[in-house]
């Protein structure tokens, strides 16, 4: 049983997300909890995506309120698809496109 409430550990994840990314904070909003699960004892799996885009990360969040550095990010879009980044900030649409290449922030 986790000492960790679903709703802690999808807040963490989310903070930990936004921060890491360097996200504005005017540009949180954009930002959701798209499911979250346990595995196991120790630890919640929280996916964040973004609405209209079909990409998201996963942060693994331990029983002592610790994110995992080493999230990983999951798109079905070709590293080169951009054009559905177009209505999104700057901010959010650079982050998006160099994940979808592989490259790290």
């Amino acid at each position: 049983m986790l000492d960790l409430s679903t709703q802690e550990a999808e807040q963490l994840a989310i903070d930990f997300l936004l921060q890491d990314l360097n996200i504005p904070e005017d540009d949180h909003g954009y930002f959701a909890v798209l499911t979250t699960y346990e595995t196991g004892s120790e630890w919640y799996v929280v996916e964040i995506g973004i609405e209209g885009l079909p990409d998201k990360w996963a942060v693994q969040v331990y029983d002592t309120r610790e994110c995992d550095p080493c999230y990983a990010f999951v798109s079905p879009m070709p590293a080169s698809e951009d054009a559905d980044l177009n209505e999104f900030p700057a901010s959010i649409a650079e982050i998006v496109a160099t994940e979808r290449t592989g490259g790290r922030i």
